[in-house]
């Protein structure tokens, strides 16, 4: 009897509260009327949108505690919570919310608000990313304004990401604020890393060698990983394209104790089918059986360590070869072995007190043909920083130790007096300061010194100097950015050309590191517009001027590659625009172009670098559907022309590449917890001219006739005196394709 009238009491309750009501009000922000706001009831389907006055009226049936959200675009949601005593809520005034109020830590080593940086940061999410899915980072960087990855070979499809035009080596690659690939692993490491790992990624274009020392000359790109505790318990993507290629990941998230959550991530990529549409004999995409193992460890913002192994298998060549012909003279082919370790994390010792440290063994073992290049790194890094913040002052301070030990069977570590291998191990400390002082809400100055010593070319230093000036809402920031920078090169980890074709490595001397002084002046403007829309502009001019820049010359003398530290200068100037809208209605648009005036002088003659466009632009396009649960995106690239290395005045391969565009477009369905999409790669099927690689029917220059210095000779057979060459190529030879895929998560 007593539960019976326990559950009526319960049933009375609820239909007590669950009554039917109207609720109205009206929806403003900074005393205007917002039209077409959104009003809805929490955990339910049912809403309305407000009128050109802001008014709405909403009617609430059988919903126990009701709550209305009320949301517009560029502003901060409210939550208010209604009974049937409340029917007129008067005005609500929504705040305005920049969505640039991101974190980012790449700039300036610890966590700021975007917005308060004095350094541009420019940060890309994972959503960004799904508009044009790739199995690897350096594919999907494409579509980001700027940022290039450049296609060193059409045979091994070795990369480099190139930002404002400069040289791939220029840019610093960090995985979790720490240097992760550099040096040998530039040119297969980066497609090593599966974009299904990265939570986002920042992007700091300009001087940033102050804090992240040696290879951060043209900028730094920051990979920054998924948390444990803000990954999915289980999540499972795979895609397929018409091509054959297969690409899978694997994310799984498990506790070791109540305060420690880990991440377990597998990437596995493989492409199996030789393809020739060009018909020069040789395969069109590098196949490749790659895999990837993740696993990050989190532990109440105490520490995080996070592990990384890849082994990859890749060939490009002739389409008759076979392992049994790797590293030999009868078929021609690439073939590359490369297994690779990385651990990396951070202790927080204390509230001022961070260690990090880093460590990667990268193995490669590889055969051009019948040139055999294997090659071991092993890089160690450690620094601790202190962080303390008084007044209007940040104060930041760092020590640091940089460990690297390079080994190869090339003459970078062959000591031709003793004829033996002689490994190269370098020592880098170093100790950098920063101060940033806010002088009031809208004036902030950063500066930042740096001194390292390199146990083989000595003292370096590098100063930054940062200043932001902002008006009082935020709305507009001025930003100047200058700086210094150096690079030790690695001629032989770098500079792929030097291991392919005939030509032959000439050093004329011993190589200098390389200095630079960079300077970046960003504009940005933000609007908010009465229709619901969003609307900001991001301007950058910048410049950079080179000493000591390491040049490889290809037009000297057609059968060598001459490598020396310019006796001149060398300058980049350029200008970027990026413009991104935001509507209602599901609809954002991202446009971006970058202009960029690059040249090389010495002793009075300039010259354009090869493989730096003069223009550069890209666009993605967004349009959701949200009763339907589609999005469709269209996304794509357009490149100016290229100036290529030829091999002499005859060769009949033009010098500069045609412009050319890559378009691209996604249809994706969401199903609940499953995601799948289709598209289209290369709509327009651009692909470069057949006849790219010289001789391709001669890898080994069996048929080319020599003179005694040893200059290929003109004949009937070889009108041009060329000889084999697949250094001739800016892009991919993959054309359009049709792509599908599916996600899945469990939560």
């Amino acid at each position: 009897m007593r539960l019976n009238f326990i559950f009526v009491f319960i049933f009375t309750q609820i239909i007590v509260n669950a009554q039917d009501f109207i609720v109205t009000g009206k929806v403003f922000s900074q005393g205007q009327p917002l039209s077409s706001a959104s009003v809805f009831v929490k955990g339910n389907n049912s809403g309305v949108t407000t009128n050109v006055e802001g008014q709405f009226s909403i009617h609430i049936s059988n919903i126990v505690n009701p709550q209305l959200v009320i949301s517009y675009l560029g502003h901060k949601s409210q939550i208010k919570k209604i009974s049937s005593k409340t029917t007129n809520l008067g005005i609500i005034e929504l705040e305005l919310d920049n969505k640039l109020e991101e974190v980012v830590v790449s700039g300036t080593l610890k966590p700021i608000s975007k917005l308060d940086s004095p350094v541009p940061v420019e940060v890309y999410g994972k959503t960004f990313f799904k508009a044009n899915p790739t199995a690897s980072v350096f594919e999907a960087l494409e579509n980001v304004n700027g940022i290039r990855p450049q296609l060193n070979c059409s045979i091994c499809s070795t990369g480099e990401i190139r930002i404002n035009g400069q040289e791939g080596s220029y840019t610093m690659v960090m995985i979790d604020g720490l240097p992760i690939i550099s040096g040998l692993s530039t040119v297969y490491g980066f497609s090593g890393i599966p974009q299904s790992l990265i939570e986002r990624i920042e992007i700091v274009k300009g001087p940033a060698a102050t804090l992240f020392g040696s290879e951060a000359v043209a900028g730094v790109i920051n990979l920054i990983t998924e948390l444990p505790e803000n990954s999915a318990k289980l999540a499972v993507e795979s895609f397929v394209s018409g091509w054959g290629e297969v690409n899978t990941d694997l994310a799984y998230k498990y506790s070791l104790s109540k305060k420690t959550s880990a991440l377990l991530g597998v990437n596995y990529f493989n492409y199996s089918n030789p393809i020739d549409k060009n018909e020069d004999g040789f395969t069109d995409l590098t196949l490749q059986n790659r895999i990837s193992i993740f696993n990050k460890f989190s532990s109440a913002n105490k520490f995080s360590i996070a592990t990384r192994f890849v082994y990859e298998d890749r060939w490009g060549g002739q389409m008759n070869w076979l392992p049994i012909h790797r590293g030999g003279d009868t078929v021609y082919g690439e073939s590359i072995y490369t297994s690779r370790f990385e651990l990396f994390g951070n202790y927080q010792l204390n509230k001022n007190l961070t260690f990090q440290f880093s460590f990667n063994d990268h193995n490669q073992n590889s055969a051009y043909g019948n040139t055999l290049y294997n090659a071991v790194q092993t890089v160690g890094f450690g620094q601790m920083i202190w962080n303390k913040k008084k007044s209007n002052n940040d104060l930041l301070f760092g020590l640091a130790y940089r460990y690297t030990l390079y080994d190869d069977n090339t003459t970078a570590t062959f000591n031709d007096l003793s004829s033996r291998n002689q490994v190269s191990t370098t020592h880098l400390p170093g100790i950098f300061i920063q101060n940033q002082t806010q002088f009031d809400a809208n004036n902030t100055l950063l500066l930042g010194f740096r001194y390292d010593r390199n146990s083989i070319h000595g003292n370096i230093f590098t100063p930054r100097i940062n200043y932001k000036i902002n008006n009082k809402d935020k709305s507009s920031t001025l930003r100047l950015s200058i700086g210094s920078g150096y690079r030790v090169t690695q001629l032989f980890t770098e500079q792929h050309a030097t291991l392919t074709g005939a030509r032959e490595v000439v050093l004329l001397d011993d190589l200098n590191p390389e200095r630079s002084w960079n300077a970046n002046l960003n504009f940005v403007q933000n609007f908010f517009l009465k229709k619901g829309a969003i609307i900001d502009f991001d301007l950058s001019l910048f410049t950079s001027y080179f000493s000591n820049k390491i040049i490889p010359d290809y037009d000297t003398d057609p059968n060598k590659i001459i490598y020396d530290n310019l006796d001149g200068r060398s300058i980049s100037n350029g200008l970027s625009l990026n413009t991104n809208l935001l509507a209602q209605g599901g609809l954002r648009v991202n446009l971006g172009a970058t202009y960029i005036d690059s040249f090389v002088e010495e002793n009075g003659i300039k010259t354009m670098p090869y493989l730096t466009e003069r223009f550069q632009g890209v666009w993605k396009v967004e349009k959701k559907w949200i009763a339907n649960d589609l999005i469709l995106d269209f996304t794509g690239t357009i490149t100016g022309a290229l100036k290529l290395p030829t091999l002499s005045n005859l060769d009949p391969r033009p010098s500069y590449s045609d412009p050319f565009n890559i378009l691209n477009i996604q249809l994706t369905k969401i199903w609940n917890a499953v995601e799948s999409y289709v598209g289209i790669k290369n709509i327009l099927n651009f692909t470069p001219p057949r006849n790219s690689i010289a001789r391709s029917f001669d890898p080994f220059n069996q048929l080319v006739v020599f003179d005694s210095n040893g200059n290929a000779l003109p004949t009937s057979d070889n009108p041009y005196a060329l000889t084999f060459d697949p250094t001739y190529v800016y892009t991919s030879n993959q054309g359009i394709r049709i792509f599908f895929g599916l996600r899945w998560k469990y939560n």
